[in-house]
């Protein structure tokens, strides 16, 4: 159990000792991981970011998950999984999420750019991960930009998840890694849901 997101950030960044000095570039997954990385990206001394990828829901389910659309707009299906709808239902849907992953980039990043990736140390924050599926798009858009290392590290995620999630990653910090899980918030102690004001003003606090 954690007792919030600063301590869940706390526990990830006594993990992530090594990489302090080499300038990495935190990126957290807003809102909540956005608190989590920050705790992380002080303690490495880093730069803090943003990564914004969106979930395809199921037709009259939007809940569930049958793809996902990263920062650059693509649309990525689990290879491993089947997709019960058609090629033109997840283009509809992906058209609609590609204009949220706009807004809520400028809303929370301003009129500051995307950070440089290529040949950097690049670690990505969530407060915790169930399927994956936005995590595997996000991390898919940014090994295409290159970093030198890749580093996926949250507090908790299931135990089938994390090992898909090593595909993806160079590495995958994850303390938690539960064979029983059911919500991202049973291994919280206060997991109140993040506003936006406070993922502008950890960002804002980094970028001073």
């Amino acid at each position: 159990m954690y007792r919030d997101r600063t301590h869940a950030g706390e526990v990830l960044a006594s993990l992530l000792t090594e990489w302090r000095g080499y300038d990495p570039l935190v990126l957290g997954v807003p809102r909540g991981g956005v608190i989590v990385a920050s705790v992380v990206a002080a303690s490495l001394e880093a730069h803090l970011d943003v990564i914004v990828s969106r979930k395809v829901g199921a037709p009259g389910n939007p809940e569930f998950a049958v793809a996902a659309v990263d920062p650059d707009g693509e649309l990525f299906v689990d290879p491993e999984s089947f997709v019960p709808v058609s090629p033109e239902y997840l283009e509809r849907a992906a058209a609609a999420e590609r204009l949220e992953i706009s807004r809520r980039l400028r809303l929370w990043r301003g009129n500051r750019q995307e950070p440089l990736i290529t040949g950097r140390i690049v670690i990505m924050v969530d407060d915790g991960i169930a399927t994956g599926l936005t995590a595997m798009a996000a991390l898919t858009y940014l090994r295409r930009k290159s970093p030198s290392r890749l580093v996926l590290a949250v507090p908790v995620a299931p135990a089938d998840t994390v090992a898909k999630l090593e595909r993806y990653a160079d590495e995958v910090v994850c303390p938690l890694k539960p064979s029983l899980f059911f919500a991202v918030g049973e291994w919280y102690e206060d997991f109140t849901q993040v506003t936006d004001e406070e993922v502008i003003k950890a960002l804002a606090r980094h970028n001073e």
